[in-house]
């Protein structure tokens, strides 16, 4: 059994977690040169999660150290230090399929508080080993895997060739050691989120309700599973939101059906397993209005902390799971 976390919270939010997190829009109205900035575009993000700054123990078996992480702004931009160590729960690392132990990484980024859209139907970003987006403890999003196979089925899970993009999330084909909160490490010790980050959820108060959870490169806000079932009506019911993406009908052409061969941690499956659709990033199609997100898997709406309405990504229960593209500049 899993430890329970130990929460110690050495240096606390400038007023309390739920206020802080649940209720960004009253946040920080004193927050230096904040009230001053004057955005070009159409959102602005001032005020809102700009005054956190935490330090958490984590003794889960697997962590045994401190979630360090805060979040500020210089008037111009979010700025973002932390250490990358998640602050709730994690899987058991190393394990037979991911031998990789947590540790600490060194996280400074920053993010614009004036996002605007440059980019209609979003840019490709992110990809192995990188970040497209960075959760509230300074864990990044990073839904990609290195994971590739040829046209003969020659599969490997890191550091590959091949035509054929392998998904972590969404099939029993290949096993990338990811735990509860769809989550595994990287080589370098880098803990990330390929997913929903379950336990994050629980730990911002309440994963049963519209909750950000974190902030895209371009600046815009990330919220998890849910939100209005009418985009600009804040009475309206909430609910889980989905994407636009389905299984193609039909198998693009010289995709491999038959696993062969496959190297890497977790390898040695049998051969001749058969690779059914979805475990390949190709095997997906978007349809524009089949669900409630678009491309990037985001839309524009209201929340809780922008009535006014803001573009926002989601982080859903189904492909694609994060946004594998941005609308915003970088």
């Amino acid at each position: 059994m899993k430890k329970t976390i130990l929460l110690m919270l050495i240096i606390s939010f400038s007023c309390s977690k739920d206020e802080n997190i649940n209720n960004g829009s009253n946040n920080n109205e004193n927050s230096q040169g904040e009230n001053s900035i004057d955005c070009v575009g159409d959102y602005s993000t001032t005020g809102i999660l700009v005054d956190i700054n935490e330090e958490i123990y984590n003794d889960d078996e697997s962590v045994n150290n401190y979630s360090r992480y805060s979040w500020s702004s210089d008037g111009v931009d979010r700025i973002l230090n932390g250490n990358g160590i998640p602050n709730h729960e994690v899987g058991t690392f190393p394990n037979n399929h991911n031998p990789n132990t947590i540790s600490e990484q060194n996280v400074n980024k920053s993010f614009t508080l004036c996002p605007i859209i440059v980019y209609e139907n979003g840019i490709e970003a992110g990809g192995p080993g990188s970040a497209i987006a960075y959760a509230l403890n300074s864990v990044k999003f990073d839904p990609a895997t290195a994971g590739r196979c040829n046209d003969e089925g020659e599969c490997c899970l890191a550091q590959c060739q091949g035509n054929w993009n392998i998904e972590a999330l969404g099939h029993d084909t290949f096993n990338f050691g990811d735990d509860m909160n769809h989550a595994h490490v990287q080589p370098n010790g880098a803990y990330h989120y390929h997913g929903m980050p379950e336990l994050l959820m629980d730990f911002l108060g309440d994963n049963q309700s519209i909750t950000i959870v974190g902030w895209a490169s371009d600046g815009f806000p990330i919220y998890a599973r849910y939100g209005y079932s009418n985009a600009s009506d804040s009475t309206s019911e909430v609910l889980a939101l989905q994407p636009s993406y389905r299984l193609k009908n039909q198998a693009d052409t010289n995709r491999p059906n038959i696993l062969t061969s496959l190297a890497g941690p977790g390898g040695g499956n049998n051969p001749n397993t058969p690779i059914p659709m979805g475990a390949f990033t190709q095997d997906y199609e978007y349809v524009e209005g089949l669900g409630d997100l678009d491309e990037c898997n985001g839309r524009f709406g209201v929340t809780p902390e922008f009535p006014e309405g803001i573009y926002y990504y989601v982080v859903t229960d189904d492909f694609p799971f994060f946004t594998r593209c941005l609308k915003g500049d970088v």
